[in-house]
């Protein structure tokens, strides 16, 4: 047994070695330099190009015509969801009351946009389709005419209308359904398709505002 003398002071406990730190440079420079987990993420979405879901099909409906088809968009939901998110933008941006829709494709460009805007719809036929009392307005082609019609209760003058097409070529059938509109008193503030076919210069022809999704330069 050994005695302590009751006035010593006891010795302490020896610490446990700190752990090693980093130097302060490399710790402020671990600092400005961010984690994958901080930096901005482009969402698939934004990322999407609406031309990988149309395909061309050349010699349809007749020798030296290429036509765009929109099939393969539709078919796929998470392109066409991304299409119509991109539309609905351009689209609020004027505020309409109705959207209108160009036989047939337009329909589909023009419906379900409604349906996510909260706006009503309207569809722009060719002569003889509609039931009822109807409004038509003859345009010239380029071998004769053609005659389009909406019911004559579709819309209410005053009222802003955009109108949709799946594409714009030449612009003759878009012309003539602001021209119808107009007839009826409308307000034609807008216009708006899926596919531009630059090379055609049909947005010269319009009067109002024009936006596509896609462009095709031939």
């Amino acid at each position: 047994m050994t005695l302590v003398p009751h006035n010593a002071t006891p010795k302490r406990a020896a610490a446990p070695p700190r752990a090693c730190r980093r130097p302060l440079l490399e710790r402020n420079v671990a600092a400005r330099v961010p984690s994958s987990h901080n930096r901005p993420q482009t969402s698939p979405a934004k990322r999407m190009d609406i031309k990988d879901h149309i395909r061309s099909i050349p010699d349809f409906p007749k020798p030296g015509i290429l036509f765009y088809d929109i099939s393969t968009l539709l078919a796929h939901a998470d392109a066409w969801s991304v299409a119509m998110g991109r539309l609905a933008k351009v689209v609020s941006r004027h505020a309409p009351d109705l959207l209108a829709g160009i036989e047939s494709r337009g329909f589909l460009v023009a419906a379900p946009l409604a349906l996510k805007l909260g706006l009503g719809f309207v569809m722009v036929r060719k002569r003889g389709k509609l039931p009822g009392p109807t409004v038509a307005h003859t345009y010239a082609l380029e071998y004769g005419t053609d005659i389009v019609e909406i019911q004559a209760d579709a819309v209410v003058a005053g009222q802003r209308v955009v109108i949709l097409d799946d594409l714009l070529a030449t612009g003759g059938t878009m012309t003539a359904a602001i021209e119808l509109f107009r007839k009826m008193g409308a307000e034609v503030v807008g216009s708006a398709c899926l596919i531009e076919l630059t090379f055609l210069n049909g947005r010269q022809r319009l009067d109002v505002p024009f936006n596509a999704l896609v462009t095709y330069d031939r």
